[in-house]
């Protein structure tokens, strides 16, 4: 069991959601925090049965005078109960963890989200400050932070078993697809646009469906937590800029085992949008754990000038841009010295595949394993 980074949820002592892929370890990590919880696991029939044709029989389960947490898990399977809860709340001033992996039925306007009395979280897949002395580079732009993906002898067979029994049945349960076959190849043309400009024309002639349905199958990877669009920095632009989002599958593990491989794919092309997910994925995690408070985007000009990742808030300007490659040459300082050049209150950084800490052109280049372990103290 790693110690998580995400702490503050139990210490503020009321009510709240935690959301997150299923597999990140939120069940893990409340067990392991609130052992003396009561607990409702609604992926078991057992629960999910009762409190859908009763949601007022959770009453009876409370004992008299209890004050501890109570744990509702994948509450998305029984929306209904969340009414029941807000009485209870109200009445009996109980404190409820409700975690979920999928907030497609939880949008619904008729869901009750407790009405402000319950406060949203995330938890993620594991990072290098939890995974601590066995954090391995090389092994998490293989496995991702899926903790049973990471500490799998078998990595690469659990996160197809993932795809395919947790992904596929999750969506054939809930009915979100009519054409599972449409979908599995809509889910591969999505991850050829992993780290890309979202092009829905596009992947949807690559995935022969309609663009209505490929705007659809996007919302459903979102819902259920899969998948994040990373919007453009446009804050006081000077130059043309490109507006769309960017994609990312939430997983650097998850984004190798759907994409597919041939002789025609680039091992570049891969491994450079493996390596963005994985400062992506620290990036997102850190800034929740510690309320950080930053707005992530990227930058891109019209003529092409790039940055990966911008950071903009009250704690901070960053602008990072990441490369696989040992070396730095010149030409990879464009973008960033093109964002400089309009935004010169930004700290700019280009993270990289070498060893050594350098400046070139007041832009700072950290090592990526120096950069991802050290993240932390440069945004804080």
């Amino acid at each position: 069991m790693f110690t998580r980074c995400l702490q503050k949820p139990i210490s503020f002592k009321k009510s709240f959601f935690l959301f997150g892929p299923r597999g990140a370890g939120k069940t893990e990590w409340l067990k392991a925090n609130l052992p003396d919880a009561l607990y409702f696991d609604l992926l078991k029939a057992k629960w999910r049965n009762l409190f859908l044709a009763n949601p007022s029989e959770l009453e009876k389960l409370i004992p008299l005078g209890f004050n501890d947490w109570i744990i509702l898990d994948e509450v998305q399977k029984a929306p209904a109960i969340l009414d029941e809860v807000h009485r209870l709340i109200e009445t009996y001033h109980y404190k409820f963890i409700l975690t979920g992996s999928s907030a497609r039925k939880l949008k619904q306007k008729e869901t009750n989200l407790l009405a402000g009395r319950a406060r949203t979280y995330y938890l993620y897949p594991l990072i290098a400050k939890e995974l601590g002395s066995v954090f391995d580079l090389k092994k998490y732009l293989l496995v991702g932070g899926l903790p049973e993906a990471y500490m799998s002898p078998d990595a690469e067979e659990f996160l197809h078993s993932y795809i395919s029994t947790y992904l596929y049945e999750e969506i054939i349960q809930e009915s979100l697809v009519r054409n599972l076959e449409s979908f599995a190849r809509f889910l591969q043309s999505a991850s050829l646009a992993q780290g890309c400009v979202l092009n829905m024309t596009a992947v949807a002639r690559d995935c022969a469906v309609k663009q209505k349905t490929v705007v659809n199958y996007f919302l459903i990877l979102n819902d259920l937590l899969m998948s994040f669009h990373l919007p453009a920095f446009t804050r006081r632009a000077k130059r043309r800029l490109i507006q769309h989002p960017k994609f990312y599958l939430f997983d650097v593990g998850i984004y190798r085992a759907v994409r597919p491989r041939g002789l025609l794919d680039n091992p570049e092309e891969i491994d450079g949008a493996a390596l963005e997910t994985l400062f992506l994925q620290h990036l997102r995690a850190l800034n929740e754990y510690y309320s950080l408070g930053y707005q992530l985007s990227y930058w891109r000009t019209s003529d092409g000038k790039e940055v990966d990742f911008i950071l903009y808030g009250e704690k901070g300007f960053f602008a990072f841009e990441v490369k696989r490659a040992s070396k730095i040459q010149l030409s990879d300082l464009r973008g960033l010295k093109a964002f400089r050049t309009d935004y010169p209150e930004a700290k700019c950084f280009i993270v990289y595949g070498g060893n050594e800490q350098e400046y070139k052109e007041d832009i700072t280049l950290l090592p990526l394993t120096t950069c991802i372990q050290n993240l932390l103290q440069i945004l804080s």
